[in-house]
This record gives C-alpha cells, sequence and structure tokens, in this order.
C-alpha cells in the first residue's frame, strides 16, 4: 500500500489550523497495557479516540462493549492511513513496533510507542530520522520518568541535595509474569535503564550482565552492570522467579542516600543522611573513616497518575511543537543498552561498550 511522507511545515500547518480541536488519536493494540492507553486518552479534555486496532475477537469485542462509538477494526493500516488520526499510540509487543511507528510517521501521525521503543538500534535510528523528517514527534512509554517518585529523585539531584553520586542500585524482581518473545531484560529492564537516563547526567559507557534460562527458552533471571563515565556505577536485578514481589532502588551519594520503595503505599521515598568520609591517613596503617548517621526524612509525592502525566505532555509537546524528553533518542539510549546487555549476556558477563 502506498504512503505518502508529510513534510515538517504540512504537519505543524495542521495542528495550526485547528488549535483548539482535541488531538485525535488511534490505538494498536488492546491487550495488558492498551486499555490503560485507551482509558486515559478518553478522559484527557484535549483528546479523543477515533479508532482501535486489535487483531483479536475478544479484545476488539470488549472495546466495543467500553467504547461503543469508537470505530474498531483487525486491521492497523486503517489507522495509519485514516485522515482523521493525528497520533497513533503503539501498544503492541515490541517485535511489531518497527513496522507499526514507521508507518505511521509515513503518514502523518505523531507516535507513542510502548518501551521498549524497538528490537534493535538500527530500526530505532531509522524512525528517529525519518521523524526528522517528517516533523513529527516520537514519544517513547518510559512511564515511570513521570512518577511523583521519580519526579521528586530528579528534583533532589538538579538541587545537589545527594551530593556526587556514586551508585544506582535496583531490584526489579517477582514471580512472573513470563514473556513468549523477550527475555526478562528486554521486559523488565527498560524501565530502570530509562529511569538511570533520565536522572544520570551522563551517558553509560559500557554494560556487563549474565543470567541463566530455566523454563520457557529465555533468560528469567539475570543482573546488569552499567558503567558511566563520571564513575557512577548502576547495577540492575531482574528477576521472574522470585517468590516474593519486589521493587526498590537504591541511590547513593557524596551527602545523602536515598532509598525508593515502589511498592510502599505512603513513603516511597526515605531519604538518609548518611554517608562515609576518608581523612587523609597519618601512619602507614591509619586510614581514619569518619561515619555519618543523621535524620531520615520521607518527602511528600504528587499523586497523579503517571500515564495521565505522560499522556497529556505528549499533548502539548505536539500542540507546542517541542521535544519529548523521552522522545525517540532517549528510546534509543535505552535500546543500546538492551542491546548492550544482551551480547554481554551471551558472552557470560564480558563487558560491551555502548
Amino acid at each position: 500500500m502506498a504512503t505518502c511522507l508529510v513534510r515538517p511545515q504540512d504537519s505543524n500547518a495542521v495542528q495550526q489550523e485547528r488549535p483548539n480541536v482535541p488531538i485525535r488519536f488511534g490505538v494498536v493494540g488492546y491487550g495488558y497495557w492498551g486499555p490503560n492507553v485507551v482509558r486515559n486518552l478518553d478522559r484527557l479534555e484535549k483528546t479523543e479516540v477515533v479508532a482501535i486496532c486489535d487483531k483479536r475477537d475478544g479484545a476488539r469485542q470488549k472495546v466495543s462493549e467500553v467504547y461503543p462509538d469508537v470505530r474498531v477494526t483487525e486491521d492497523p493500516m486503517e489507522l495509519m492511513t485514516s485522515t482523521d488520526i493525528d497520533a497513533v499510540a503503539v501498544v503492541t509487543p515490541v517485535w511489531t513496533h518497527y513496522e507499526l511507528a514507521k508507518a505511521a510517521l509515513e503518514n502523518g501521525k505523531h507516535i507513542f510507542v510502548e518501551k521498549p521503543f524497538t528490537s534493535n538500534a538500527a530500526q530505532a535510528e531509522e524512525l528517529v530520522a525519518l521523524a526528522a523528517q517528517t516533523g513529527l514527534k516520537i514519544m517513547v512509554d518510559h512511564t515511570f520518568l513521570f512518577t511523583g517518585a521519580v519526579r521528586k529523585i530528579k528534583q533532589l539531584l538538579e538541587a545537589g541535595a545527594l551530593g556526587k553520586l556514586y551508585y544506582y542500585d535496583s531490584t526489579r524482581i517477582n514471580l512472573g509474569l513470563f514473556q513468549h518473545d523477550v527475555n526478562v531484560i528486554w521486559d523488565l529492564a527498560p524501565h530502570d535503564l530509562a529511569i538511570m537516563d533520565y536522572l544520570i547526567q551522563e551517558s553509560s559507557e559500557a554494560v556487563s550482565a549474565t543470567g541463566q534460562t530455566h523454563l520457557n527458552g529465555h533468560e528469567d533471571i539475570a543482573f546488569i552492570t552499567v558503567y558511566f563515565p563520571n564513575k557512577v556505577i548502576a547495577h540492575i536485578n531482574v528477576n521472574w522467579l522470585s517468590p516474593v514481589k519486589v521493587r526498590t532502588t537504591l541511590i547513593g551519594g557524596e551527602k545523602q542516600m536515598l532509598v525508593w520503595n515502589d511498592l510502599e503505599v505512603d513513603e516511597k521515598i526515605k531519604i538518609y543522611d548518611k554517608g562515609v568520609h576518608m581523612s587523609s591517613p597519618k601512619g602507614l596503617y591509619d586510614m581514619p573513616v569518619n561515619y555519618r548517621a543523621g535524620d531520615m526524612w520521607a518527602p511528600r509525592l504528587e499523586q497523579t497518575e503517571a500515564l495521565t502525566r505522560e499522556l497529556t505532555y505528549f499533548v502539548e509537546c505536539i500542540v507546542n511543537d517541542q521535544t519529548p524528553m523521552n522522545d525517540g533518542k532517549a528510546g534509543l539510549r535505552v535500546v543500546k543498552m538492551l542491546e548492550a546487555a544482551s551480547e554481554s549476556l551471551s558472552q557470560r558477563g564480558a563487558l560491551v561498550y555502548v
């Protein structure tokens, strides 16, 4: 089917002609995460869900029951070529992202793509270049960047509250959900890699990963180490075989240290005024170590649903012609780290430069 590239000025001009009209969305995929995307788009003041696509009969039936006024189809190209759709949300397995996103961009649609952005860096680079050529926006669904916890951590880091960063240590484990098309790194690690990319100012330098396969042919447990040129080191533990669910991140700095437990209902973030100071040795065997143990405090966090904030921000970027912080380039950086981790995994932990 022929497609037509939309020039940058064409895309912007269309929006300028209808500044007060909602951004019209098509959504591809109504599985695990798709209903959340549709629910938020349906409730936002400046968006309208025009059509939803899913190849499964049961999913389309659910859409018709919940959103009887929304067009339903099993053919994603109906959304891509539709003249009454401005943006497409791609909420499908990662191996489908590239073809769907490319078709949307080639037909003049802004795209919102579930994480991870693509299956490899080459695909992501092509989509980033295509969006730049057509003047369209890409947003990769790194939802955690819009949580109250991550936003507060960003504020603290920018204010210098933690001082010079030392490490980022995350545990993201639970029993399942096993994926049939990707391993545990590609399933769970994109969250932490995206958060790290957002919080740590330097780009990652190298990655090392180890893991093991036990049940379904894909690695179900893995340990990732990411090195940064500013001496920050990051460690991520992802696991589908844990008897308990843990979502805990430790961030250590020269001045203070932070613990983020995402499963806590209230005090998700706790900041500890603890640290270590090494004095200059006076003798051959002297190494004076001074430990600091001050107060702990828990900052108040914003309670707005992260996906609501993220999609609102995406619409603002479209209307105001701004580049999202979680754009295609941010998605590309995460995919490069995932690729490096996969390569290291195949070499039993060999260091792979990003």
